[in-house]
């Protein structure tokens, strides 16, 4: 492998960055397993129909409820679309065709979720966007959460 010398003095200096044995990075993964994305995907319906019974609380309108509710299926339906779109073609041997169906998947991602933003003032009565909006933010911001929560990465020995 040829190596390029550095054009600066920050360039130069010495780097910590130390590449995993195949055993060290067996041992990482088995302490920081990945995060499921079916439980993600739950987590996010719970979170959604907890947000809906808030802004139904809170306003005291079953229409704010049944809009916040309406907000976090924008989210969930297209999330669960796209999991299950690419949990099936996670066996792909080509990586070309890995990265081509992750993009395919989360376009229509996007088409389904505009789809029913669009549909909203049709199917939900006296329909809240504000209330439709934050059903949408909160549901989406489920994944920081889940992120957060999980076991930390943790530093090689």
């Amino acid at each position: 492998m040829k190596t390029i010398p550095p054009e600066t003095e920050t360039e130069a200096e010495e780097s910590d960055f130390k590449p995993l044995t195949a055993q060290e990075a067996e041992q990482w993964r088995r302490r920081n397993p990945p995060l499921s994305i079916r439980k993600l995907v739950v987590g996010q319906a719970v979170v959604g129909v907890l947000v809906a019974l808030v802004a139904w609380a809170v306003t005291g309108q079953a229409a704010a409820g049944w809009s916040a509710a309406y907000g976090a299926l924008a989210v969930v339906a297209p999330a669960s679309l796209f999991a299950r779109g690419v949990l099936r073609q996670k066996a792909t041997p080509h990586a070309r065709a890995a990265l081509v169906g992750f993009f395919g998947w989360e376009v229509a991602k996007i088409v389904l979720t505009v789809a029913l933003l669009a549909a909203a003032p049709r199917l939900v009565p006296g329909l809240n966007w504000i209330a439709l909006l934050a059903g949408m933010v909160v549901t989406m911001k489920t994944y920081w959460v889940a992120l957060l929560v999980r076991p930390g990465v943790r530093k090689t020995d």
